[in-house]
């Protein structure tokens, strides 16, 4: 499994001098697995990017993982090249509702006003699908996905191939189900992360922006994000989902925070950014 991430950045696009060297496009991570299929993490404005690399090689099926719908996570859908090319085929998967269906949540934003062109336009054949309750197979990986803390449906994924593990939770407030030097099955996420080789997690606060005001907003500290990878004993922490607020320079002291905290026997944490490959082999 060879994990591409094409966007770490939380809540809003962040371009500019600032944020060149981790990247301002938000959250999309690509997955290439060993039998070849392309497994995309959510849909943010760094799958713009990835679409246009896509397009240069013959049509096929993709399959997208939606985490939510909040909009950093589905914005970039309507710059994905191969949705507007005949041939291709989109499989969508996403967080469940009693209301409507996952497709018609997404074509909320892929119409008018929000965007020029309406969802039933694009040439590419796209499907949309609830995830299923019990893990499922996507090419030579398992996928298993779970609802988890956050405003709003959303989900968490466990993808697991050839006996490696990456866990996927963009965003997530694990400190609102449980302390975490609890009981760790009564955290939210914890089942997603346990023993994963790389987990990508929310890292969006400080401690001092989360205890003076965004409490119960959705997203975790850094510290919260350390000690959630101590207590799912995963091997290495990626951070992920940075505040569009957040320079370079300043994502670099919060890492030297979270080294701090992660257990002696975890690899060192590593800072999420644009253009990033980790072969999980």
């Amino acid at each position: 499994m060879i994990v591409r991430v094409w966007g770490a950045r939380g809540s809003l696009s962040a371009p500019g001098p600032a944020t060149v060297g981790y990247g301002g496009n938000t959250s999309c991570v690509e997955l290439e697995l060993a039998d070849g299929t392309t497994l995309i993490l959510d849909a943010g404005s760094g799958i713009r990017e990835l679409g246009q690399r896509l397009v240069e090689q013959d049509p096929g099926v993709l399959h997208i993982c939606l985490t939510h719908l909040h909009l950093d996570h589905v914005e970039g859908l309507g710059f994905f090249a191969p949705l507007w090319r005949a041939g291709w085929k989109l499989k969508f998967w996403g967080p469940p509702s009693p209301t409507a269906t996952l497709r018609q949540r997404v074509s909320r934003y892929l119409s008018p006003p929000l965007f020029p062109i309406g969802l039933s336009e694009a040439p590419a054949e796209a499907t949309f699908e609830d995830v299923p309750r019990d893990p499922w197979r996507i090419g030579s990986a398992i996928i298993e996905a779970q609802t988890v803390e956050h405003r709003g449906p959303t989900l968490g994924y466990r993808i697991e191939e050839e006996g490696r593990v990456l866990a996927y939770l963009p965003d997530h407030e694990p400190y609102l189900t449980a302390g975490l030097e609890d009981e760790p099955k009564w955290i939210s996420g914890w089942a997603l992360a346990a023993s994963a080789d790389l987990l990508l997690h929310d890292s969006q606060y400080t401690n001092d922006e989360y205890e003076s005001g965004r409490l119960g907003w959705g997203h975790s500290s850094v510290d919260h994000a350390a000690a959630f990878s101590r207590a799912a004993g995963v091997r290495q922490l990626g951070m992920f989902h940075h505040d569009p607020m957040r320079s370079d320079r300043e994502l670099e002291a919060l890492y030297d925070r979270v080294a701090e905290i992660v257990r002696d026997d975890q690899e060192r944490p590593l800072i999420a950014r644009e253009g990033l490959e980790i072969a999980l082999s």
